[in-house]
C-alpha cells in the first residue's frame, strides 16, 4: 500500500499542521513516509504545497510523480487545480470551496468548481463546518477529517495524533480540533 498526498493552499491556512498531524499518525501506525515541502512566498497568501507519500514499504523519493497523487487535499479551490498534471486516473480531489482571493484577476470561484467537477471530487464547505465546531480557525482541520477516508489511516490514530499536537494549548483547543475533524469526516461519508 502506498498513498501520495498532495496538500495545497496559501501561507497561512495550516497546511503543514494538516502534513505533521498525518506524518504522526502513519508512524504511530508503523508506516513508512517521505514529505517534502514548497512554501512560495514567506508571507500570508504564498502558495505552500507538501508532498506527502506513505506506505508500508520503503519510500525512496518524497516527491510523487506526474500522474500519481491519490489525494489533492487543496483548502483553496484554485490551488487544487494547480495541481491536477499530479493526480492519479483514479485518484481525488478533496478541497475546499471557499475562494482564497489574493489576486486581483482571481476567477470566478464556479468557474474553477466546474473544473474541480471535470475530476472524482469531494467540495466541502469547510468555514462553516468550522464555526460549527467553534473556530473558524478550525478550517484546516476540517479539510483533513474531509480528506480521513482517502489516507490509508485510521481515523483513531488520525484523532491520536490531532491530540498530541494540540496538548499543548490545552484540552478545549483539543477537543475544538478534534470537533472540527469529525464534521469534516461527517461530511465526506455524506
Amino acid at each position: 500500500m502506498t498513498t501520495n498526498i498532495i496538500i495545497g493552499g496559501v501561507g497561512g491556512q495550516g497546511i503543514l499542521t494538516i502534513a505533521g498531524i498525518i506524518d504522526m499518525a502513519a508512524m504511530q501506525q508503523g508506516l513508512f513516509l517521505k514529505q517534502s515541502e514548497v512554501h512560495g512566498m514567506s508571507q500570508r497568501g504564498g502558495a505552500v504545497e507538501s508532498h506527502l507519500r506513505i506506505s508500508d514499504k520503503e519510500i525512496y523519493s518524497a516527491l510523487i510523480p506526474t500522474g500519481k497523487a491519490d489525494l489533492i487535499l487543496s483548502i483553496e479551490p484554485m490551488e487544487s487545480l494547480r495541481y491536477l498534471p499530479f493526480l492519479a486516473p483514479n485518484g481525488i480531489i478533496v478541497t475546499a470551496t471557499e475562494p482564497y482571493i489574493n489576486i486581483p484577476n482571481y476567477p470566478e470561484p464556479e468557474i474553477i468548481l466546474n473544473e474541480i467537477r471535470k475530476h472524482r471530487h469531494l467540495l466541502v464547505d469547510a468555514e462553516a463546518l468550522a464555526r460549527q465546531a467553534g473556530n473558524a480557525k478550525a478550517f484546516n482541520l476540517v479539510m483533513l477529517g474531509a480528506a480521513s477516508p482517502y489516507l490509508g489511516i485510521a481515523s483513531s490514530v488520525l484523532e491520536d495524533a490531532i491530540t498530541e499536537r494540540f496538548i499543548s494549548k490545552g484540552t478545549d483547543t483539543v477537543q475544538m480540533n478534534l470537533e472540527a475533524f469529525r464534521l469534516g469526516a461527517t461530511h465526506a461519508k455524506r
